[in-house]
């Protein structure tokens, strides 16, 4: 690749815009695509995301395309931010359009709805013989964007696509850190969001501190048992991609997830709720895939399968804490770090 290869950002949500900006920003030839051509017209005209990161004044280098198969055309690498549940229907449509060499990169956290595969699994599916990685990690795209200290990392199967996607990101104000374990640290960016709700519900109870903490502990617990069934590394998981990330959404209120969770708890409908925040809130599809891979492995995480019931309606959340909290008394790691809990 080129000593500046160019990158095409697709989504002009927050998260894709923020992205977008910061390569921009370091110099790297960068595209921004979205769907809505008035609004990325609008874009151009003004450099900001009035609809997501009003605020933000966007760098006069980043460059605005509305038509798909122009936006990456000639481009080196291909960054996909848009929801998971339009995920695979991305790749379906850049499957025809990419040159051979062009490297792929998602910033998208979830699974495939209804199958619970994970993302990477897609990719290697429908853009065999890709290069590709993950962006993740504790990220509020307003506070990206800003310019405030961040962090995340990059992880690939390639190391050397890992390490230069991550130096196009590093920047003064974002540390940009680079791995070989793709299913956890996707794993961890999906799965937070479900225990984000959980200490949303908590706080939106008024359940106080200890309630917090104790369920930020033993959700992380649940995340690390499932990762570990699956093939994950413990040391990802306890890095920015999972414990990183876990810790931001369910302590931040900029976290989608976690103001779903509040709002449920203060008695609000899961319906009125989304509409309120007015943007895709990844855990209610996750929280499904989430206990289908664990009821596969045989686990028992009790944090999560409370989550469901709730965003299905199937319990309250009181009902749900009843439920957690008359489990019987037994050793925080029975078996040993991971067994059978």
């Amino acid at each position: 690749m080129a000593e500046h290869p160019m990158l095409t950002v697709l989504g002009a949500g927050s998260w894709g815009t923020a992205l977008a900006a910061l390569a921009a920003r370091n110099g790297v030839p960068t595209r921004l695509w979205g769907r809505d051509r008035a609004a990325l017209a609008a874009m151009a005209a003004s450099h900001r995301n009035e609809r997501y990161l009003p605020q933000i004044e966007l760098p006069a280098e980043l460059d605005y395309e509305s038509d798909l198969a122009t936006a990456v055309r000639g481009a080196d690498i291909v960054l996909i931010v848009v929801p998971s549940h339009a995920f695979a229907a991305m790749l379906a449509e850049l499957a025809p359009l990419l040159d051979a060499g062009t490297a792929i990169a998602w910033a998208t956290k979830g699974f495939e709805p209804g199958t619970g595969r994970f993302l990477h699994e897609l990719v290697a599916e429908r853009l065999p013989g890709h290069a590709a990685a993950v962006i993740t990690g504790p990220s509020f795209a307003r506070e990206v964007a800003t310019g405030l200290p961040s962090a995340v990392t990059v992880h690939s199967d390639d190391d050397a696509f890992a390490q230069q996607l991550a130096s196009l990101l590093h920047a003064p104000n974002l540390r940009a850190y680079s791995g070989g374990d793709v299913l956890g640290a996707e794993l961890g960016g999906a799965m937070k969001n479900v225990l984000a709700v959980a200490t949303g519900i908590a706080d939106g109870m008024e359940l106080g501190l200890n309630a917090r903490a104790g369920l930020i502990t033993r959700g992380m617990n649940e995340m690390l048992r499932l990762g570990v069934a699956l093939g994950a590394r413990p040391e990802t998981l306890i890095g920015l991609s999972g414990l990183g990330d876990l810790v931001l959404t369910c302590t931040g209120d900029l976290s989608r997830n976690r103001r779903l969770g509040l709002a449920l708890g203060q008695g609000v409908a899961i319906d009125e709720a989304v509409r309120r925040i007015g943007q895709v809130v990844e855990s209610i599809f996750t929280a499904d895939e989430v206990m289908r891979l664990a009821d596969k492995h045989g686990l028992d995480l009790p944090i999560s399968a409370g989550v469901r019931a709730v965003l299905h309606g199937e319990v309250t959340p009181v009902e749900a804490l009843k439920a957690l909290m008359a489990r019987e008394q037994k050793p925080e790691y029975p078996g040993g770090m991971f067994g059978a809990h």
